[in-house]
């Protein structure tokens, strides 16, 4: 391992290891308030920052071994996390709207989704450059599902915005239904890139 790679790994295991407290800190506050709103996008948000909690270890794990090592196994795990976040987000939304669930007004979680993406769109541009850096495409699906995260917290705003301003009640759960999208979409991408990585390992053996 060349000394540039050994510096970029450290450098992503650093990234990888602020996620994870971030977003402990970040799913404990946003699923509380999340409860106490009767919000789906923000439970949902809170949720996310519980898989991007696994999605960032699977990368700890991942680079211990290498700086692209484990990489068929990575993918899958991270393609899973997505898909796990896309299918709870996906029937607490429709739920919601077929019951007319009626979110109350949550100033916590606007200022929450404002502090998450002033913290993590930095950590993302620096996860995708890292891994483009590494050639390490579990690292680069990760960066993806920070990416996510920060749609998630946009859409959030979106969504609770609205509801505070105009009582559009029905704006939260379809804006999480627009992050669900997003995070099946990477899901199945990881998901294809960890087959088509596996397949050049076996073929190179």
């Amino acid at each position: 391992m060349s000394g540039q790679d050994g510096a970029l790994r450290r450098r992503a295991q650093r990234l990888a290891w602020l996620i994870i407290v971030w977003d402990v800190i970040e799913g404990t506050v946003a699923v509380t308030a999340g409860l106490i709103a009767g919000s789906v996008a923000l439970l949902g948000f809170g949720i996310d920052s519980t898989i991007e909690v696994f999605a960032a270890a699977v990368i700890v794990w991942q680079l211990r071994a290498g700086a692209r090592a484990r990489q068929a196994p990575a993918l899958r795990l991270i393609a899973g996390s997505f898909l796990a976040l896309s299918a709870y987000v996906t029937y607490k939304s429709i739920s919601d709207l077929i019951g007319g669930e009626r979110p109350d007004e949550s100033l916590v979680g606007i200022a929450l989704n404002v502090v998450a993406l002033a913290v993590m769109i930095p950590v993302a541009v620096a996860q995708r450059r890292t891994a483009r850096a590494l050639d390490n495409q579990a690292l680069l699906a990760q960066s993806q599902e920070t990416w996510v995260s920060n749609y998630l917290s946009v859409s959030l705003l979106l969504g609770l915005g609205l509801n505070a301003a105009l009582d559009w009640w029905w704006a939260d759960p379809v804006a999480a239904l627009v992050v669900a999208g997003v995070a099946a979409k990477a899901g199945i991408d990881a998901w294809r890139e960890a087959r088509e990585y596996q397949q050049q390992e076996d073929q190179r053996w």
